[in-house]
């Protein structure tokens, strides 16, 4: 497996590629969700993103697009999602994308403790196994069901012959429900020919009860639309039926309301450099060799960089700030004060290592360069690793 660098490094414009081969794709647009309230404390923002690493669950064909909305603003937390069309007749869902699990999953008609409204200004939908002509349950004795335990905790009613799933979080929220099979539809594109309401079967899970933060209503949408490496996420289900390759894009926009793409298939962009993927992973684990602050390479052994059970760096759609081991933070931390000692003060605001600075960011702070296995780079700006706190006529700006 391969990915392209630009990966997210705090909140920022992002393109990445979860490559197993190479063929054209599909598209989904993406929304962020932005709350009313943006003064937004990087506690806060660490707060969440520890909830977030918590709900991480351990455990030959075209290309499907799917438009994005959002912000690279980390001021703005929000989540990414997209709709889904499912069912026969076919319905629209608006999903979560989340490339930290595999599962895509819809609310049931059946749901208990569900939200029945969302904050978002969007009508939640209901899937509703009878009245889709194309449903079936899956069963206790099919092999998808064998698969199921690798990604959550499977068991099987003997009652109803159906396989039942559970998602507990490290955050406390989870969901349960049971297994399905139907019809999604999408658009796929052949080089300039699109081909409408192709379709495929899946399977994915109906919840039918839910808790914790996926039971408020601030955020609430229809689901889950997981893109780990498991063999049930859709990205894979759709590849061994021939239907798209084994590879999916997203790119987020960073100014503006941001927005983006979600490509089921590879960019085809001349320009992009490759890094694989470190294998065997549950996550997508990538080979981070070094850092550079204004082109020097910083003194940071690689091992720290190494992927073990408890470390390693890792690409997820959901996490806001970027995260250093001690490690690598110090000398980083090091390198960008030497570099902006004569025209800043450091200071420490709120735990936080700051700086006041007369000027504007790009006059005094170097760019910071991510170095990845097999010659990929991602430069950073400084508006890309600092935030910005104060007023404009004395800046204080932080490291993220």
């Amino acid at each position: 497996m391969r990915v392209p660098v630009l990966v997210a490094f705090a909140a920022m414009a992002v393109t990445v590629t979860v490559a197993y081969g190479g063929f054209p794709g599909n598209y989904l647009p993406l929304e962020r969700t932005i709350p009313l309230n943006h003064e937004v404390e990087l506690t806060a923002l660490r707060a969440r993103d520890r909830a977030r690493h918590g709900r991480i669950l351990q455990g030959v064909g075209g290309i499907v697009d799917f438009s994005v909305q959002g912000t690279s603003d980390p001021y703005l937390v929000g989540l990414y999602f997209t709709k889904v069309k499912m069912g026969s007749p076919a319905k629209e869902f608006y999903v979560q994308v989340d490339t930290g699990s595999d599962i895509l999953w819809l609310n049931c008609n059946t749901c208990s403790n569900c939200p029945q409204s969302s904050g978002l200004g969007i009508e939640l939908n209901f899937f509703d196994t009878a009245s889709s002509s194309t449903a079936a349950l899956v069963s206790c004795s099919d092999p998808v069901c064998s698969y199921a335990v690798q990604t959550a905790t499977s068991q099987c009613s003997s009652e109803v012959n159906q396989c039942s799933y559970t998602f507990q979080y490290g955050d406390g929220s989870g969901t349960s429900g049971y297994y399905v099979y139907d019809a999604m539809y999408f658009d796929v594109s052949m080089g300039q020919t699109v081909f409408s309401n192709s379709s495929s079967t899946v399977v994915f899970g109906c919840s039918t009860y839910q808790s914790g933060d996926l039971a408020r209503t601030e955020k609430a949408v229809d689901g889950i639309f997981g893109f780990g490496p498991g063999a049930l996420s859709v990205i894979s289900q759709l590849s061994s039926q021939g239907m798209a390759p084994k590879v999916f894009s997203h790119c987020l926009k960073g100014e503006g309301n941001g927005g983006g793409v979600l490509v089921l298939g590879e960019i085809m962009e001349p320009n992009i450099v490759y890094t694989p993927l470190v294998p065997l992973q549950p996550h997508y684990n990538l080979n981070l060799q070094s850092i550079a602050v204004n082109g020097q390479i910083l003194p940071i052994d690689e091992d720290v960089f190494a992927t073990s059970n408890n470390r390693g760096t890792i690409v997820d759609s959901g996490t806001t700030l970027a995260y250093l081991i001690q490690e690598a933070y110090d000398p980083f931390l090091n390198a960008i004060t030497t570099a902006v000692s004569q025209f800043s003060k450091p200071i420490i605001s709120k735990g936080n290592q700051c700086y006041l600075v007369p000027t504007s960011l790009g006059d005094i702070f170097p760019p910071v360069s991510l170095n990845f296995m097999g010659g990929a780079s991602m430069v950073l700006k400084p508006e890309q690793y600092l935030i910005h706190y104060g007023f404009l006529s004395n800046p204080l700006l932080c490291l993220l």
